[in-house]
């Protein structure tokens, strides 16, 4: 009977010590998810300050927005292979949640560096927006967008139109950039921060 006894409470104990070790691994991946989505809030803070810094006007269409993106943006290029990576938020501006996602370009042709970007993207309509978060958005094949109105001060001045209601701001280390090249871009949801 006192066999048994200890063999119970042996039994009891080593659950107990796995469920503890478990909540325990459930609530490491929780905060490092958290503190994830953090520096991916602070990241689109900086992005937005270094945007209205570069285009003032830009705080106002993105403000009067149903919505915007931030996404910082790593890119390698070594001879005739080369690619991008990012992450990034889309923020709706109605109920100000924040969905997260991730972004991946291949790049072919020559060249040799290193890059990083931000790409701000601000949609005027509730539809544009959610489109982007539910679909993503895929920019197959060859194509390469212009500021189409780069010096003329309107509301998007110095952003890229890419659809209709969609607009574009890419900032490179030396300031906003006239061009966007979205050749075999993949934009979608981030699975991890979930």
């Amino acid at each position: 009977m006192e066999c048994r006894l200890k063999r119970n409470i042996a039994g009891i104990l080593a659950v107990l010590a796995l469920i503890f070790c478990s909540s325990s691994v459930v609530l490491a991946d929780e905060n490092d998810i958290v503190q994830q989505r953090n520096q991916v809030r602070e990241m689109a803070r900086e992005g937005l300050s270094a945007l209205y810094e570069a285009q003032p006007g830009a705080r106002y269409a993105i403000e009067h927005a149903a919505g915007y993106g931030v996404f910082s943006i790593y890119g390698i290029k070594i001879f005739f292979a080369g690619g991008m990576t990012g992450k990034g938020l889309v923020h709706d501006n109605r109920t100000h949640r924040d969905d997260f996602m991730k972004m991946v370009q291949a790049q072919a042709g020559l060249g040799f560096g290193a890059v990083k970007d931000r790409i701000i993207w601000v949609f005027e309509t509730r539809s544009a927006l959610k489109d982007f978060i539910n679909s993503g958005w895929d920019f197959g094949g060859k194509a390469q967008a212009s500021a189409m109105v780069q010096q003329q001060g309107g509301t998007f001045a110095g952003a890229i139109s890419v659809a209709p209601g969609v607009w574009v701001y890419q900032l490179t280390e030396t300031g906003l950039s006239a061009e966007l090249t979205i050749t075999g871009t993949k934009y979608y949801k981030d699975s991890d921060l979930y």
